[in-house]
């Protein structure tokens, strides 16, 4: 194969593996963190409210 090629992939790789984890690891931080728990919660109630 050409060495760009795989140079290319090789950083795609790599970097993108880090950007996912990075990204990852945002998300389950917004979901945890604990100002958020009380928007959570009442998202949560929303099916079994009565209107």
């Amino acid at each position: 194969m050409n060495e760009s090629y795989e140079a290319a992939a090789s950083f795609a790789q790599t970097w993108g593996l880090v950007y996912f984890v990075v990204l990852f690891a945002g998300v389950v931080a917004y979901a945890l963190w604990p100002r958020n728990a009380k928007r959570f919660d009442d998202a949560a109630q929303i099916p079994l409210r009565e209107d």
